[in-house]
Order: C-alpha cells, then sequence, then structure tokens
C-alpha cells in the first residue's frame, strides 16, 4: 500500500510541475517570464533543502534569478535553447523526481534502516569494451560478464523502492547493449539513466530513440587536444568523440564530458580554449576524474603531481567563478569534496555494481562482500563493507583528502581486512595491500600540499552531512579512527 501510495503522489506531482512546464517550452517566454518560471521551482526545492544553512544559498539563487545578466542563470536559457523541447520536458520531469522527491524518500530511509542509501547507483551493462587505453583497467577485461536485462531491471526497481530515481553506467562500454539500455530506460520511464560512454557506438538511430524517450543523457570521454587525447585512447578516438557531439548537439539531446586528468593530459583538458571549444559543441556539464592506478595494467606515472593537483583545484573553481565567461559547468570528483562532505561512495551518495553483480562501494575500488545474485540492494548496503564506510565517513576532516584508498590508504586496508571483503578487479585481482601500496607515496606527497590549501582557504558546509556521527570509534573497525578523523566527528557534533 505504500508503495501504490507513493507512485499517486509522484503521479500527482508530475502532473504539477509538468503542466506549466508545458506552457513554458510551447510559448516564447520572455526574460521575465522565464524568471518567474526558475522562481515557482526553486520554491518547490525550498520544501526539501531549505531551512538553516541552505536557506542561504537559496536565497543567493533567488538573486541570481532576478539579476538578468547572472552568468548562470544566462546558463541555463542556452541549455533549454539548444535541447529539444520534448526531450527537455521528460528529463525535467524525471530530474524533478531524483532531486526532490527522491530525496525526501532517501533521507527517510536512511533513518529508517540505519544505513547509507544512495542518491544514485552506478553499473556495468557489460565489461565487454571495444577500445583498450592506456592505463585503463577495463580495456584488459574482454567479455568476460554481461548483467542481464533481469539484472538490470532488479537494480532499478529496488532502487526506486529505496528513493533512487538516478542511475548511471559505465563498463566497459555501455552500449555495448544499447538494445536493453534502451528498453530498461522505457520501461522505467521515471528515471534518468547517464552514460559514460567513448562515442564511437552513437549514430543518428540511437539519437532518434533517445530523444523519443527523454530519460537518457551522455557523458563523453574527451581528454584534451587530439594528440593528448589519442596518446591515451587510440588513433582515431579524438575524431569519434567530434561526432557523437555534432549529433547529439544536432538532436538537442543534452549531454556532458567525462575527462580523466592524469601527469601528461591535465594542462591541455583544463586549458580554457579546450572548454570553450567542447562548450560550443554542445557539451554543457563534465566530471574530472584524477587518475586510480587501479589493477596490474595502471601506470602510477599517470598521477598528477601536487603542484597540478593544486592547479586543478584552481582552474576549476575559476571557471565556475563570476569571472569566467565559459558556457560550462566543471566538476571535480577528487577536489570538489567539500560540497559533498567528503568521500561519496559506500552508498552515502552512490556506489558500484560491475558486470558480475559485485557490489563495490566506489568504481575506483574493486572489492566487495556483497553479490546481487544474492542480495537486495538494501541487504547490500547493510553488509559489513558498506557498513564500515557507513561508520567510518567523513574519512579525513580535511575534504581535499576524502578517498580511504588514493589520500587515506590506511583505511582501505582496515576495511578490508576488517570485513573479508574480496577483489573484484577482473583483469587480475589485487589485494588491498597491493593496491594501497601504489597510493602511500602519492598519499604522503599531496598531504601537506592539501593541508596548506586547505587551511589558508574559506570552506562551504552543508547543513545535511549523512554522516554516521554518533560513535567517535567505528565498532566494525575497532581502533579505526584516527587523531584527525576523531576531531572531524567531534567538530560535527
Amino acid at each position: 500500500m505504500g508503495e501504490r501510495a507513493d507512485r499517486f503522489k509522484l503521479s500527482v506531482e508530475r502532473k504539477m510541475i509538468g503542466a506549466p512546464l508545458d506552457n513554458f517550452l510551447k510559448n516564447k517566454q520572455s526574460d521575465e517570464d522565464r524568471r518567474m518560471f526558475y522562481s515557482k521551482v526553486l520554491k518547490m526545492g525550498e520544501s526539501v533543502f531549505g531551512g538553516g544553512k541552505n536557506q542561504e544559498k537559496i536565497d543567493l539563487i533567488k538573486a541570481a534569478i532576478d539579476d538578468p545578466d547572472n552568468r548562470w542563470v544566462n546558463y541555463i536559457n542556452d541549455v533549454i535553447d539548444d535541447t529539444d523541447p520534448v526531450y527537455f520536458k521528460k528529463f525535467v520531469l524525471n530530474a524533478y523526481n531524483a532531486f526532490f522527491l527522491g530525496t525526501r524518500k532517501i533521507r527517510s530511509n536512511r533513518e529508517k534502516y540505519g544505513c547509507n542509501i544512495p542518491w544514485l547507483i552506478l553499473f556495468d551493462p557489460t565489461s565487454a569494451c571495444n577500445m583498450h587505453c592506456k592505463g585503463c583497467w577495463s580495456g584488459t577485461y574482454g567479455k568476460k560478464n554481461n548483467l542481464s536485462f533481469e539484472d538490470m531491471d532488479k537494480i532499478v526497481t529496488e532502487g526506486k523502492e529505496l528513493g533512487v530515481f538516478l542511475y548511471m553506467m559505465t563498463g566497459g562500454e555501455p552500449l555495448v547493449r544499447k538494445a536493453d539500455i534502451l528498453k530498461l530506460a522505457e520501461k522505467h520511464n521515471d528515471c534518468i539513466f547517464a552514460m559514460y560512454t567513448n562515442s564511437t557506438l552513437i549514430d543518428q538511430t540511437l539519437c532518434e530513440k533517445v530523444k523519443e524517450l527523454g530519460n537518457i543523457s551522455f557523458l563523453l570521454s574527451i581528454e584534451g587536444t587530439k594528440e593528448t587525447n589519442d596518446f591515451r585512447r587510440g588513433d582515431g578516438h579524438y575524431d569519434a568523440v567530434i561526432n557523437a557531439m555534432e549529433l547529439l548537439k544536432k538532436n538537442g539531446i543534452l549531454f556532458g564530458t567525462s575527462i580523466c586528468y592524469t601527469r601528461e593530459n591535465i594542462e591541455a583538458v583544463t586549458d580554457e580554449a579546450f572548454i570553450k571549444y567542447i562548450s560550443s559543441m554542445g557539451a554543457r556539464f563534465g566530471f574530472y576524474f584524477h587518475y586510480m592506478p587501479i589493477g596490474k595494467n595502471a601506470v602510477p606515472e599517470l598521477m598528477p603531481t601536487p603542484e597540478q593537483r593544486r592547479m586543478m583545484i584552481d582552474k576549476i573553481r575559476y571557471y565556475r567563478s563570476r569571472e569566467s565567461d565559459v558556457r560550462f559547468f566543471p566538476m571535480d570528483f577528487q577536489n570538489d569534496g567539500e560540497y559533498v562532505g567528503g568521500c561519496i561512495a559506500g552508498g552515502r551518495n552512490y556506489f558500484h555494481i560491475n558486470a558480475a553483480g559485485d557490489a563495490e562501494p566506489c568504481v575506483f575500488i574493486h572489492f566487495s562482500d556483497s553479490n546481487i545474485h544474492e542480495k537486495s540492494i538494501l541487504e547490500t548496503l547493510q553488509s559489513p563493507l558498506f557498513m564500515s564506510y557507513h561508520e567510518g565517513q567523513p574519512f579525513n576532516r580535511n575534504h581535499l583528502m576524502p578517498c580511504p584508498m588514493l589520500e587515506n590508504p590506511q583505511y582501505l586496508r582496515r576495511m578490508a581486512a576488517a570485513t573479508g571483503a574480496k577483489g573484484t578487479n577482473e583483469e587480475a585481482e589485487e589485494t588491498a595491500e597491493e593496491l594501497c601500496a601504489k597510493c602511500d607515496a602519492y598519499s604522503e606527497s599531496w598531504r601537506p600540499v592539501a593541508k596548506e590549501i586547505w587551511e589558508s582557504r574559506p570552506h562551504v558546509e552543508t547543513q545535511y552531512k549523512n554522516y554516521s556521527i554518533e560513535k567517535t570509534l567505528n565498532p566494525t573497525l575497532e581502533g579505526f579512527q584516527h587523531a584527525d578523523h576523531t576531531d572531524e566527528i567531534k567538530s560535527i557534533k
């Protein structure tokens, strides 16, 4: 009965926002009309995110909406103008499910079940990939594993019961399984699906189906210039990405980029000319990912130097500042920790399911104690490994050092040992000690730089932290917290 009531409420609320959205998209709107519409949407958001420190941020957004020269309001206008209206309406309605309706249910379930409940779930339809990028773990997997359509349907069905309406796919190359993905998106037409893709399998036929469905977006892998991109990803890949961008832009489909930054390409992928170029091609947002030395195929020498990482922080924040005029919103998975309260893995905001069905706390941490063929999503989130994340986060009070592997490798060693998590790297099983040993020197070299940056700058503090803060010692990992972590817990209280 509860699920039926939830579905009815979802249907009613979608109709409430759908009618004004229809009117908004069908009629040519003045700037004043647009600002009025944005204000209505913001008012809906206040019911979930308002109050306390968040109210200050909402007030800033209100001021931005009233400012005709605000760069981010103009950015939203550009997105609307360039996106197919039928696709856009469906996408916005599903975003409403994920950002507002889902958030309410997720927060309630976190209290109800006493564990992490994620905002999004990332899964691999297949381990197969048609490329072999230098330093990538998945390029060596071959065609060993696939999630069946029934597996993917189970993930989404059980996720929705917990309040999750946002799903991302990686691999392998997810579009190797495009037929089942389209079928999944059609069945679960109240969710958003975003795919990390190498772009080589995007064609006009796919674009037409995606426009019809309205709930799929793409994150295209690209790494700077043709030279820096094809150095790691192979000859011809850059041209394939540009072709995909042209197709998606022509069809009015929302897309962004996925950029792995390394010691070799970091200058190219943060160059302003590059950012403006991909924006002109239709990319509206992008995720930057720090290179991780995962698997026997890893190249630790590709990890950025501390000074390169400092430069990355400065550049990304500049591109989001009032001083920049780029029409592109970049996000840095490793360096934006303060905006999400540190590590988001282990189900705190997301987790990963590989193509064999193993539930991993993070796409970059290939260890698991649960498989979806044996457990429900909720049972997985209550497993020892995931509960060690729930009770251990944040792993560092300095959110420029969020990760229990890259910057705090002692944590992953202890969690893997204490929970009995097994290695899940398909290329060749790697122990926690082998993985963390590749991160020790990096962690030590980054620590003083991160400390200096963190202590010299103001920080954003979120009202809703989603930490298990009732205990200063993790019961699963006796004596787990170091002094810095204990201080962080005290400061939160």
